[in-house]
């Protein structure tokens, strides 16, 4: 039963019921994980101020967590590219799931941290796999769309949480915050057990009669919506089995650290800032109402700014659109620490978190799985993300220092600096990757050529 040629098969479908369906499933899991992670920044905020925690506490609890990420995304990577995507997938939940509802019984600060470290095992993963697995599905045409609208789902989840902390907190109280994200894991896990593999994964591993039958049910499916193009029957070249140091070796490691740079960005504009946001407000004086109440108006910037990455991921292409958010992010950074009225800072806040999620978007969600085949594409999302979650982690008590010594305006000029390092940084490294074949992108480094650079912002090649 060998055909296969699973990458010639799947980036000639039109797009259809089973790439929608594909999308939500995924993008449920990323609404889950980023639902979680603003959640919890809340619910340390309240705990201050009922004396449940202190600054240290809080402090701790967000490194904890990020600590815990990071080695989620780690192993997940690595998993998922030894025993399959599907397998990675389902292990995380199980692990988040009874984490969570743990965290609802937590009887003091210190526990309910170690409690979170756990959760941040299982919910790290999510991002890793989900954006590479999308990637192995869609054809390139529609790619760089479908994963950032993969973003959306998360990024809704910033504005979705704030209305649930806004309700559940003053009502119930913070533990049925964790009992709804426990609740919404095992839903997940249910829906996630009719997910087909990776075809392009399974004919990697030489697995081609597996493959072979996903493929079928998958163009069965569309077809009954589409009349199937043909497509051609290349055969594969071989894909060796490599180690995860294959990632630290030229030149694949330029993009390691690009993918790396985009990631740590992220993570430090998002835990460093946003995170930060409710906790900032009551230090400075508002209640807990008012505070989260801002919050909830300033974090709809986050759904708001993937639509936008939807929209120009691949119009733009990715580079020019990670410049233009770094750019964007910047200014709006310069123009907040100018504010004096409360109307003004929260038109402008709300304008910063739709720029930052603009590159969340098109960089973590599109760019970065398309730098690395996909033999170790997992592997190379999981590091980069690594890298991204060791910044969200060990920044921290970094931005607990800058906030105590020069207030919010330190905290958002520490932003400003990283996004513009970061828009250097992607026009210096002229990697494109719209509209481009997933093997296409990877073979330039894979075949030990140096990275074809991209001559204008346009071309998509």
């Amino acid at each position: 039963m060998q055909t296969a040629f699973a990458a010639n098969r799947l980036d000639r479908l039109p797009l259809s019921s089973f790439h929608w369906r594909l999308l939500c499933i995924i993008g449920f899991g990323l609404f889950l994980e980023f639902f979680d992670l603003y959640t919890g920044g809340a619910i340390v905020s309240v705990l201050l101020k009922q004396g449940w925690s202190t600054l240290e506490l809080n402090a701790l609890f967000g490194t904890l967590t990020f600590a815990g990420l990071t080695l989620g995304a780690l192993t997940a990577g690595m998993i998922g590219d030894r025993y399959g995507r599907r397998v990675a997938y389902q292990i995380n939940l199980v692990i988040f799931g009874g984490a969570s509802f743990a965290a609802a019984f937590a009887p003091d600060m210190y526990w309910l941290s170690i409690i979170r470290f756990i959760m941040g095992l299982g919910i790290g993963a999510e991002a890793v796999i989900s954006y590479g697995m999308l990637s192995e599905f869609v054809p390139p045409r529609s790619r760089g769309r479908m994963m950032a609208m993969l973003a959306v789902f998360g990024n809704s989840s910033v504005f979705v949480g704030s209305l649930v902390n806004l309700w559940v907190i003053p009502h119930l109280g913070w533990r049925y915050v964790f009992v709804i994200a426990g609740v919404m894991a095992v839903i997940l896990w249910i829906m996630r057990r009719s997910i087909p593999e990776s075809p392009r994964w399974l004919e990697a591993r030489g697995r081609v009669e597996e493959a072979e039958q996903v493929l079928q049910r998958i163009e069965q499916s569309v077809a009954r919506q589409h009349v199937l193009p043909p497509y051609t029957r290349e055969i594969p070249p071989p894909a060796p089995e490599v180690s995860i140091g294959v990632l630290f070796t030229p030149p694949i490691l330029a993009r390691t650290l690009i993918g790396s740079a985009i990631l740590i960005c992220i993570g430090f504009s998002i835990y460093g800032l946003i995170n930060w946001l409710p906790t900032f407000f009551i230090q400075q004086g508002f209640d807990i109402v008012k505070s989260l109440a801002w919050t909830t108006v300033i974090t709809l910037g986050g759904p708001v700014g993937s639509l936008i990455g939807v929209a120009i991921s691949d119009r733009m292409g990715r580079r020019p659109a990670i410049i233009a958010s770094c750019l964007v992010t910047a200014a709006c950074g310069l123009i907040y620490q100018q504010m004096t009225s409360d109307m003004a800072l929260m038109a402008v806040g709300f304008l910063l978190v739709c720029s930052i999620y603009v590159l969340v978007a098109v960089g973590q969600g599109a760019y970065v799985p398309e730098l690395f085949a996909t033999t170790y594409r997992l592997r190379g999302t999981g590091v980069c993300m690594t890298a991204g979650r060791l910044a969200s982690a060990g920044c921290q008590f970094f931005i607990l220092w800058l906030f105590t010594n020069g207030g919010v305006l330190l905290v958002v000029g520490s932003v400003v600096a990283a996004q513009l390092l970061l828009a250097f940084a992607v026009w210096a490294i002229r990697i494109e990757t719209r509209g481009r074949k997933l093997e296409d992108v990877a073979a330039n480094t894979t075949a030990g050529g140096a990275p074809e650079p991209d001559p204008s912002f346009g071309n998509g090649h």
